[in-house]
């Protein structure tokens, strides 16, 4: 726990509240006397981690329109850029896990790790407030966002599932409708469902092509204006 702390340039005054950030739900539940898994923590991490990047990007960033901030906010608080912090400090490496996780990569499990470091980001709020939540976070943050905004513009999928995610009972599906040409020059036509239906189609010259361009219509038809 002390490497963590170091890691992380935050010393806790409550170190339970540091174990519970750690404590992935598997343990919890094999060790269920008085042990608390770090759910309600991550919970209130996505939030301070909100807000925290929004103040972050306003001030930075004020000739840039609210679309804009939203898709440069989505990209930096995406599961994927999560796991990416997570694993600069290591974090796997702290995780107190079920021995059914452990035995299965837990460790290494994007979802786990990106839980883990809005967990972790709660922690350090609750234990030294907004402005230690707030040191904690930026330290993350890359000083040259010009990388950021070109994904942000150009990944309309992590754009689209953002914006799902505020619906938690939403299920978002691509499906590969079409593909015709030769093996060297092929053609996918994929369409993007919401609970089965359609919101949006796009074709490209490869799956994954297919599926940002089916997003980005997707989120064109929701008003968000794309790149």
């Amino acid at each position: 726990m002390t490497e963590l702390e170091e890691s992380i340039h935050y010393t806790f005054k409550n170190k339970k509240l540091l174990t519970e950030a750690l404590s992935h739900s598997s343990y919890a539940n094999e060790n269920k006397r008085n042990r608390k898994s770090n759910e309600r923590l991550e919970f209130l991490g996505d939030s301070v981690l909100s807000i925290v990047v929004s103040q972050y990007l306003f001030e930075h960033f004020s000739h840039f329109p609210e679309g804009d901030l939203t898709k440069i906010r989505a990209s930096l608080v995406c599961e994927k850029s999560l796991y990416v912090f997570a694993k600069q400090i290591d974090l796997g490496h702290y995780l107190l896990l079920g021995k059914g996780e452990e035995n299965t990569g837990g460790r290494e499990r994007t979802s786990i790790l990106a839980d883990a470091f809005e967990a972790l980001i709660a922690a350090v709020y609750l234990d030294g407030g907004l402005e230690a939540a707030k040191n904690h976070i930026l330290r993350f943050i890359p000083e040259d966002l010009d990388a950021q905004k070109h994904a942000a513009f150009n990944d309309y999928k992590t754009i689209l599932q953002e914006v799902i995610q505020q619906n938690p009972e939403e299920k978002v599906e691509y499906i590969i409708v079409d593909q015709s040409g030769p093996d060297h020059n092929k053609a996918f036509t994929v369409q993007v469902c919401l609970n089965s239906n359609v919101i949006g189609k796009g074709t490209g010259k490869s799956k994954k092509e297919a599926e940002q361009m089916a997003a980005r219509e997707a989120l064109e038809l929701m008003g968000y204006e794309a790149q």
